[in-house]
C-alpha cells in the first residue's frame, strides 16, 4: 500500500526513475568493460562521476521541457533535438576530460586532446542516450497525464450518476409525487381539464428527461433551461404566485454547451431554502451569457442567503452546492470557477464559469 501511494507521487517517481536509470546505465557500462577485458582500475569512480553529470544535465532538460510544454508540436520537437544534442555534447566532453583525469595521460596527451570539431562529430552516442531519456520523459509524462484524465473522467462519471440518482430520488419520492398529483387532481375537480392535461404532460416529459438523459453528455444551454422549466412548472403548481421565475439567456449563449443536469440541484437548493421557508415566497433568476471565451451561468434568489464566511446556510443544507462544485472541478479542472456572492439587498447568487464550447448545429 505504501509503495502504491509512493508511486502516485510524481516527484518520488521521477527521482526513483532517474536514479534507477543512471545506475542501470553505469552498471551496463561496467559489465561491458568487464566483458571486453578493459582495465577496471578506478573505473567505478569514473562511472560515478559521469553518471552524476548525466543526472544533473537531465535535470536541466526537465526544466527546459517544462518551460516549453505548451509550445506547438513542431517547435517542441526542434527544441527537444537541440536541447538533447547540447546536453549530449556537454556530457561527452565531461566524460572525455574525467577519463583523462582518472587515468594518467601519456606524454603525448596534449597532442591527443580532442578539438571542438572532433567532439561534435563523436558525441553521437551520447546524443542518442539523451534523446532516449527525452523520449522516456515525454512518454511517461503523457502516460501519467492520460491516467489522471482517465481518473478524473471516472470520478466525474460516478459523481454525475450519483447526482442523477439523488435528483431522481427527490423527484420520485412520495411527497413530491403526492403534491404534484394532488395539484392535478384539484385541477380535474375544478374541471380545468386543459390545465390538468398540461400538468400531466409536463410531469411525463420531465420524468422522461431525467430517465433518458446521460449526465456525462453535454447539452446546449437552451436544452438545459428547457428541462429546468419543466421542473419549475411542476413546482409552480405547489407554490403558485409565491414562486417567481426570471430568465435572461443571451442569444449568443443559447447554443453553448454545458454539463447536463447541472442547474437543477442548484435551483432545487434555492427553492428549498429561499422560497419554501418564506411566507411570501420569492424569486429565482436564471441567466447565461458569453464573456470572451467563457460561458457564465448564474442562479440568483432573494432568500436569506448564506453566511459566506462559512459557506453554509443558517438553516443547514449546502450539499447541492458542494456536489456541483466538485463535479465542475472534475470536469474542467482549473479552467472553471464556482463562486458564491450575496444578492442585493438579500439572497444568494451562484456564478459558474466554464470554457466556451458551441454546439455544431
Amino acid at each position: 500500500m505504501q509503495i502504491q501511494t509512493a508511486l502516485q507521487d510524481k516527484r518520488y517517481l521521477f527521482w526513483a526513475l532517474q536514479i534507477a536509470g543512471w545506475t542501470g546505465w553505469a552498471t551496463s557500462y561496467y559489465v561491458g568493460a568487464v566483458t571486453w577485458g578493459k582495465s577496471l582500475e578506478n573505473y567505478p569512480f569514473y562511472l560515478l562521476g559521469v553518471s552524476t553529470i548525466g543526472l544533473i544535465l537531465t535535470l536541466g532538460l526537465r526544466a527546459i521541457y517544462r518551460f516549453m510544454w505548451d509550445m506547438e508540436v513542431i517547435r517542441r520537437i526542434i527544441a527537444i533535438l537541440i536541447a538533447s544534442y547540447a546536453a549530449a555534447l556537454i556530457w561527452y566532453t565531461s566524460r572525455h576530460y574525467i577519463f583523462r583525469a582518472v587515468y594518467e595521460p601519456d606524454p603525448d596527451a596534449e597532442q591527443k586532446t580532442m578539438g571542438v570539431l572532433s567532439l561534435i562529430t563523436q558525441a553521437g552516442s551520447a546524443f542518442w542516450i539523451m534523446l532516449v531519456w527525452s523520449g522516456l520523459y515525454f512518454g511517461i509524462k503523457y502516460y501519467m497525464l492520460l491516467q489522471e484524465e482517465k481518473q478524473r473522467g471516472l470520478k466525474s462519471l460516478a459523481m454525475a450518476h450519483e447526482a442523477q440518482l439523488k435528483m431522481l430520488r427527490y423527484q420520485l419520492n412520495p411527497h413530491f409525487l403526492f403534491n404534484t398529483l394532488n395539484a392535478i387532481s384539484t385541477l380535474i375537480l375544478d374541471k380545468d381539464t386543459e390545465m390538468a392535461n398540461g400538468m400531466v404532460t409536463r410531469l411525463s416529459r420531465f420524468l422522461r428527461y431525467t430517465l433518458d438523459n446521460d449526465p456525462m453528455q453535454q447539452v446546449t444551454v437552451n436544452e438545459e433551461v428547457e428541462s429546468l422549466m419543466l421542473y419549475l412548472d411542476i413546482e409552480k403548481v405547489r407554490f403558485g404566485e409565491r414562486l417567481q421565475i426570471h430568465t435572461d439567456i443571451e442569444p449568443e449563449a443559447e447554443l453553448a454547451l454545458m454539463p447536463g443536469l447541472l442547474l437543477q440541484p442548484l435551483v432545487e437548493n434555492s427553492i428549498k431554502y429561499a422560497i419554501a421557508l418564506a411566507i411570501s415566497g420569492g424569486a429565482i433568476g436564471i441567466s447565461a451569457k458569453v464573456i470572451g471565451d467563457e460561458l457564465l451561468l448564474e442562479i440568483a434568489d432573494d432568500g436569506p442567503g448564506l453566511d459566506l464566511r462559512h459557506g453554509k446556510s443558517a438553516k443547514g443544507g449546502g450539499v447541492g452546492l458542494s456536489n456541483s462544485r466538485e463535479r465542475l472541478k472534475e470536469l474542467y479542472g482549473d479552467k472553471q470557477s464556482f463562486r458564491l456572492s450575496s444578492t442585493e439587498p438579500h439572497g444568494l447568487t451562484i456564478s459558474i464559469r466554464i470554457p466556451l464550447q458551441r454546439s455544431p448545429s
